[in-house]
């Protein structure tokens, strides 16, 4: 009886097995091979029969290609005419195993122990490598500190997969054999997998946090010397504020909307596993491996009091080991203002617009006759010119796996398109890897730089504003002077004199240095350390000559120097490991920052001309000067648990305390939980084209500190004004808050990774933000001797989604189109303000006397506009209109038009904060012939163009020239006209030109970012392993209504240092258009 169950069992597997086995081979596969790689080729078959291929790799190499039509072709027939020198296959359970020689058909019959040796392409061992058994759950292992394993083998299993970060997989073929050494082979596309996020790396598949990862090959289409304006448009929710076009000047991010609305908006920046603060410094693009930018609580949490802005992680570049290499590029780069839509008027335009005045008849210029329209000095051509910017670097890396190091050195220099500015860095960076034992890891690193500015820059403002009757020069040449009776606008100064003398410069100096370890003490057990001094020095001198008008005849010189020093160290220690399908990494770590600064500032005046030293003037004018200082420690916590890499759990947590806070909230605490399900990685999931189909979800709390340093103390400050008996006294200067508390940001967030036939890709977010306890310098009464007292005093949302798409359209040996988009959309709204207050109103954010202000209330945008809404030109007469709030006699209010200014109300007028932004970009390469095109783009959002209230102004300024009116505009003439523009007078009372929503315009805008053409190959005769040579066109057109210079908003310098963003527009320097040749050699 037992014989026949047997023989029953034996028959019954027998024709299980002969029935999969024609049904495999009954799966077809439809395609055209022309010149194809072997590898893509199986991928293809891979993906339209859904049975796994493995093969070794030293067996089917990149060298082999494919050439073959298949029109529903049986598979096995198909493997018979793909495969060639002497490659065979198999097919069984549901695998198509190709090889070379023999192949034991099953694995041994009985479970057997494997040991081997994981090593790199060099021989070096490889700790911490995953050896699993294939279609054996849970069944593996990873290499010890050596590189090796042993390995329990089931019994019937014939295959491995070894896989680490960095390196391609490989599936092994056991046969008979027991003792293996497996070569992996770095894979620089496979690094995509790998992300570095807060503090550690992790495989994207295995991240449940939202983030942005950047390789350096998306990073290098714009030459520029900060790291911020490289961003712009290549990650959604990342709005970047370009800044002006002068060089070296810094741009403004702000990540997923602004979470505060008074203190700094800025991420935070770290540069090698260090927070280096708001800023990424001197920090030189060409030296960047990637960038990950952080979003969410998951991603951000572990950052706490520091992360609400976001995260920006940078990875600058490792040396590999290998043989040396030698990396030499340049770039040259010749940049050109761009006028954008404003355009001032030439003699001719301004003549005629004087003379259509209502009141023409009391113009009184000294000089004022028909002449004028002949005399057109163009002031934009004075001071502009063809700026050039090079950009010189040079790096050599390589060694072996005990030691590797890499050595850099960078010179950037860019003379401004407007005259006279002058821009240089120098950088360099070292970092070594040393392995002295096994266990032990040495990292000692350091970078530094130096900028130079030479400013003897032709007046911007004067660009515009100068009267195109007034020359700079007499009939003879010669520069006229301040005053000059010649000029039509008399009581003007003449900046070309000044800078005959006049000049300023400014040097700073940043150095970074590291030691840094890793111990390692067993193959899932790491103490890393990291230990960083960072000092930065500033110094300025200013040079006003006693012959120009702002010295007042007896000269002044201004110098100021500054020191910055910063102690950072991190000692985590770090738990990873694989329990069958179970893997667990975990750290726990102590950290601790703190920021020292210092600054000297001094002032003298009456100097001989040409004396340009502080101890040969005669009076001292002015001195100042200050020392600032903060401290941060930290504890925190970060855990994240995978089962079958299907399920992901996340956790961090930490614990922090700050200096600046009130005795009463020195500490705060910050979380998160996150989790992911990669779907496509269920049994049941029978989609083979789908790969990767994951879900995420997170929730946490993030922190902000208030930008002042002591708001929890009551200062005093000396007062020669308070003294007494001629003995200084000290004035009340702030009045202390001790229970000034962290703003919290709690961020919901969920989210959908997708990619489909290993060519379409696509990641949408949608999150939520809270903030509570906002930092607000609270304005107080006066008669208490201070202005405000720092509280905090409500709460703000942030809600919006991000998407980001991308295809590899055509995919061949020769051909490759891909595209990629990403769009952002955020809302931004006030919750609560303190005690219930209804509103706060507050400036435009930079200052300026008389411009739009703003409005805090809640369930508005905390950028919302507040002003006086324009309601046009009175046809009947020209006159302004805005509009005014009237009381009706049943009580209820209505909105009607008057020609009085002061009788028009201030109501909310929209907010500068766009409705979506984003970028996209396309690639489109033959061989080695590569084409690409990147883009921005802006929707909604009103920006409130100040400019127009000068050049703008209906008459009101007489002493500056005027914009040329937009095809779109039309100014009224007569009586009936439906105008924009009201009638021009001299001397205009009308106040048209003051603060309104008329100068609130659309900030929409379509940019061609850049432009790329770029063309690589190799020279092995001359040691060259690849030249890439290419010419690039950056800023090379706008679509947008916008009438100022450019429609994207610059960022401003608070007083604080911060880079804020704002939606203000004054006459900046104007953005630039840049043509650049560039050469890239690897030897």
């Amino acid at each position: 009886m037992r014989k026949n169950n047997a023989l029953r069992r034996l028959l019954f597997v027998t024709l299980l097995c002969l029935v999969t086995t024609a049904v495999v081979h009954a799966q077809t596969v439809t395609k055209d091979f022309r010149n194809v790689p072997l590898k893509s080729a199986l991928k293809v078959v891979e993906q339209q029969t859904g049975l796994s291929i493995i093969y070794e790799t030293e067996e089917v190499n990149d060298n082999q290609t494919v050439t073959a039509s298949f029109k529903k072709t049986p598979v096995s027939e198909a493997l018979s005419k793909i495969l060639t020198d002497g490659l065979k296959f198999r097919i069984q359970n549901k695998m198509i195993v190709i090889y070379k020689g023999t192949l034991q058909q099953n694995g041994s019959r009985t479970e057997r122990t494997v040991n081997g040796t994981v090593t790199d392409a060099i021989g070096e061992p490889i700790i911490g490598a995953n050896v699993m058994v294939k279609d054996a759950s849970g069944v593996g292992t990873i290499t010890d500190l050596d590189g090796h394993f042993t390995l329990k083998v089931p019994a019937g299993k014939n295959f491995l997969a070894v896989s680490y970060v960095g390196y391609a997989s490989q599936d092994v073929v056991l046969g008979n054999k027991t003792n293996l050494t497996i070569k992996l082979t770095e894979n620089s596309k496979l690094m995509d997998e790998v992300v570095v996020v807060g503090y550690s790396t992790q495989k994207r598949e295995s991240l449940t946090g939202s983030l942005q990862n950047l390789k350096e090959d998306k990073l290098k289409d714009i030459t520029s010397p900060t790291v911020e304006n490289i961003l712009n448009g290549k990650a959604p929710g990342v709005y970047v504020a370009p800044g002006s076009g002068q060089p070296g000047t810094n741009g403004a991010i702000i990540i997923r909307g602004k979470s505060t609305i008074n203190e700094s908006t800025s991420p935070l920046w770290v540069i090698d596993g260090v927070i280096v603060g708001p800023s990424a410094g001197d920090l030189n693009p060409n030296d960047i491996d990637n960038v990950t930018i952080l979003k969410d609580a998951a991603s951000t949490a572990i950052y706490g009091s520091q992360g609400a802005n976001g995260v920006i992680v940078v990875t600058t570049k490792n040396a590999k080991a290998e043989k040396m290499k030698l990396n030499i590029s340049t770039r040259v780069g010749f940049t050109n203002l761009v006028k954008g839509n404003m355009h001032v008027m030439n003699g001719a335009e301004l003549y005629d617009y004087y003379k259509s005045f209502s009141n023409a008849e009391q113009i009184s210029f000294p000089r004022w006759n028909e002449e004028l329209r002949n005399s057109n000095f163009d002031w934009w051509k004075l001071a502009t010119h063809t700026g050039i910017a090079q950009d010189y670097n040079v790096s050599l890396s390589g060694g072996g796996e005990s030691l590797k190091s890499l050595l850099s050195l960078g010179f950037y220099k860019e003379n401004g398109a407007v005259k006279g500015y002058d821009y240089k860095r120098y950088n360099f960076r070292y970092k070594s890897d040393y392995k002295p034992f096994k266990w032990l890891t040495i990292k000692p690193s350091m970078s530094g730089s130096r900028s130079d500015v030479d400013d003897k820059q032709y007046d911007v403002s004067s660009i515009y504003s100068n009267l195109p009757w007034d020359s700079p020069y007499d009939k003879d040449g010669n520069i006229v002077g301040n005053y000059s009776d010649t000029w039509v606008n008399s009581n003007s100064t003449n900046y070309l004199y000044e800078l005959q003398w006049n000049h300023g410069n400014t040097t700073t100096y940043e150095f970074m240095g590291n030691l840094d370890f890793d111990v390692r003490f067993t193959d899932w057990l790491t103490f890393s350390s990291v230990n960083n001094y960072r000092w930065q020095g500033y110094s300025s001198s200013y040079y006003t000559d006693p012959r120009t008008s702002g010295a007042e005849d007896i000269g002044r010189v201004e110098e100021s120097t500054s020191n910055m020093k910063r102690r950072y160290t991190n000692q985590k220690l770090m738990f990873n490991k694989l329990f069958g399908k179970h893997s667990v990494n975990a750290l726990l770590a102590y950290e601790f920052n703190d920021y020292w600064f210092k600054n000297v500032g001094a002032k003298g005046t009456g100097i001989v001309p040409g004396f340009e030293v502080l101890d040969v003037t005669t009076t001292p004018e002015a001195v100042s000067g200050g020392i600032q200082e903060w401290a941060v420690q930290s504890y925190f916590f970060n855990g994240n648990y995978a089962y079958d890499n299907k399920y992901l759990v996340q956790f961090s947590f930490r614990r922090d305390g700050a200096s600046n806070f009130g005795d009463n909230a020195k500490y705060g605490n910050f979380f998160s939980i996150s989790g992911g399900w990669n779907i496509n990685k269920e049994s049941w999931f029978k989609y083979k084209w789908v790969d990767v189909l994951k879900l995420r979800a997170s929730y946490g709390s993030v922190g902000n500190r208030p930008g002042a340093l002591y708001p929890q103390y009551s200062l005093y400050s000396v007062s020669k004004s308070a003294s007494y008996n001629k003995n200084p006294g000290a004035l009340l200067a702030q009045i202390g808050n001790k229970d000034l508390t962290w703003e919290k940001t709690y961020t919901t967030g969920i989210g959908l990774d997708l990619s489909i036939f290993n060519r379409f890709r696509l990641t949408f977010d949608y999150y939520n933000k809270n903030t509570s306890n906002l930092l607000y310098n609270v304005p107080v009464s006066g008669l208490t001797g201070v202005t405000g007292i720092y509280r905090n005093i409500g709460k703000l949302n942030n809600k919006g989604f991000e998407l980001s798409v991308g295809a590899d359209i055509i995919q061949t040996k020769d051909w490759h189109w891909s595209i990629d988009a990403n769009l952002g959309h955020n809302k931004n709204e006030i919750k609560e303000l303190y005690g219930g207050k209804a509103q706060i109103i507050i400036g435009d954010g930079i200052g300026i006397a008389g411009a739009a202000g703003r409005l805090l209330k809640p369930g508005l945008d905390s950028d919302s506009w507040y002003i006086r809404e324009w309601a046009g030109v009175n046809p009947d007469n020209g006159a302004p209109m805005w509009y005014k709030t009237v009381t009706n006699t049943d009580g209820t209010t209505s909105r009607e038009t008057t020609s009085k200014y002061a009788e028009a109300d201030e109501v909310v007028c929209g907010a500068y904060t766009p409705d979506f932004f984003g970028g996209f970009s396309t690639n489109l390469s033959y061989k080695n012939l590569s084409l690409e095109a990147v883009f921005g783009y802006s929707v909604g959002g009103k920006i409130y163009n100040y400019t127009r209230s000068e050049y703008d102004s209906d008459g009101a300024y007489t002493d500056r020239n005027q914009l040329k009116l937009l095809s779109k505009w039309k100014r009224w003439e007569k009586q009936g006209d439906i105008a924009t523009h009201p009638v021009a007078s001299y001397n205009n009372r009308t106040n048209s030109n003051k603060a309104s929503s008329r100068y609130l315009e659309d900030g929409d805008f379509l940019k061609l970012r850049s432009l790329t053409l770029s063309y690589n190959l190799q020279l092995p005769k001359y040691y060259i392993q690849n030249m890439r040579l290419f010419l690039t066109g950056e800023n090379l057109f706008c679509l947008t209504g916008y009438s100022g210079v450019d429609p994207e908003l610059p960022s401003y310098q608070s007083q604080s240092g911060s880079i804020n963003v704002v939606g203000v527009t004054s006459t900046v320097y104007p953005s630039a258009r840049k043509f650049v040749l560039g050469c890239n050699l690897t030897f």
